[in-house]
């Protein structure tokens, strides 16, 4: 039986619109029975409500101004707030089970992010998935939000658990 494969890093394009592979692969995600343009459609959207409710400028430490702020930098930064440092794995030892705190590689941590962000945009019921998306993404931006908090668990249960590091594999 051949192997089925999935929208992989030599076969990703980017997005035709901000030019990124990240947007491309969070579209990918997104997409439900090969509707790509639906998903594309529900993204951009979502992108255009963040250009109208985010504020202008991003101030810094340098200066007061601060620099025009695109909504592609608001979903980038918003997956890169959401991506864990550090994750439990169950490991058993002599009968026993334990969760094993361990570093998470970055194609992982892109995906669990990407996922947990869907997770949290499709556990809103009754709103259209390009408001629920760029909500998500707004309040991930800020540090707040479903999946910001799911990555704080996992964070809190890894710190639990580090007694339990040297089990690690």
């Amino acid at each position: 039986m051949s192997k089925s494969y999935t929208a992989s890093r030599k076969q990703l394009k980017p997005d035709p619109r901000y030019n990124s592979l990240l947007a491309s692969k969070f579209v990918n995600c997104l997409m439900y029975d090969g509707k790509k343009s639906t998903a594309f459609q529900v993204f951009y959207d979502a992108l255009d409500r963040i250009q109208e409710r985010m504020p202008r400028t991003e101030p810094t430490a340098e200066d007061a101004e601060g620099k025009e702020l695109s909504p592609i930098d608001v979903f980038h930064k918003a997956v890169e707030n959401i991506k864990p440092a550090i994750e439990v794995r169950s490991k058993r030892v002599g009968g026993a089970t334990y969760q094993v705190p361990t570093p998470v590689s970055p194609k992982r941590q892109q995906t669990l992010a990407i996922r947990w962000l869907l997770e949290s945009v499709r556990s809103k019921k009754g709103r259209p998935t390009h408001l629920s998306l760029s909500d998500e993404l707004m309040a991930a931006y800020k540090r707040e939000g479903v999946a910001m908090t799911k990555r704080e668990n996992i964070h809190k249960m890894a710190d639990a658990n580090k007694a339990f590091a040297h089990f690690a594999y």
